[in-house]
C-alpha cells in the first residue's frame, strides 16, 4: 500500500471547494436559503480524528515491538486503510466547508455570521482529520527489514 500523496489531497480539497462554491452560489442566487452547518460537524470530525489516531497508535506499538499482544496483520492493514480514507475524507470536507464559509462571507448578517464561523470551524477540524489520517498512515509503516534491503 502506498502512502497518500499531499498533491492528491490538495487537488481533492481545491476541487471540492470549487464545485461546492459553484453549487452553493447557484442555489443562493436562485433564492434558496444557505445550507445549515450543524455544530456537531466539528465535534464529530474531532472524535473521528481521535479514533483514527488511537487505532493507528496500536499498530505503531505493534510494529515497534512495544505491544505485548499480537495484532493481526489483516487488522493492521484495515487500520492503515482507515487512516488513508480519513485523509481523503478530511480533504474533501475541508473543501466543502471552505466553500460554505466563502459563500456566507459575502453577507455576514444575522444567522450567516454563525454559519460562517461554524463552517470555518468545520473546515479546520476537517483539516485536523486529514492530518490525523496522514500521521496514522506514517505510524502504520513497518520499518524495512534486512530481507527487504537485499531485494
Amino acid at each position: 500500500m502506498r502512502a497518500t500523496r499531499l498533491v492528491h489531497l490538495l487537488l481533492i480539497a481545491l476541487t471540492s471547494t470549487g464545485v461546492g462554491w459553484i453549487a452553493l452560489d447557484t442555489l443562493q442566487r436562485n433564492g434558496s436559503d444557505p445550507l445549515p452547518v450543524p455544530w456537531t460537524a466539528p465535534a464529530g470530525l474531532l472524535v473521528l480524528a481521535a479514533v483514527v489516531l488511537g487505532a493507528t497508535r496500536e499498530v505503531r506499538r505493534w510494529v515497534t515491538g512495544r505491544r505485548r499482544q499480537a495484532l493481526s496483520p489483516l487488522a493492521a492493514a484495515r487500520i492503515a486503510v482507515l487512516a488513508a480514507a480519513a485523509s481523503y475524507v478530511g480533504a474533501g470536507l475541508a473543501g466543502w466547508y471552505s466553500a460554505q464559509a466563502l459563500v456566507a462571507l459575502r453577507a455576514l448578517v444575522g444567522n450567516r455570521r454563525e454559519l460562517f464561523w461554524l463552517a470555518v470551524a468545520s473546515a479546520v477540524t476537517a483539516l485536523v482529520l486529514t492530518i490525523a489520517g496522514l500521521v496514522g498512515q506514517r505510524w502504520c509503516r513497518r520499518p524495512p527489514s534486512e530481507e527487504d534491503e537485499g531485494a
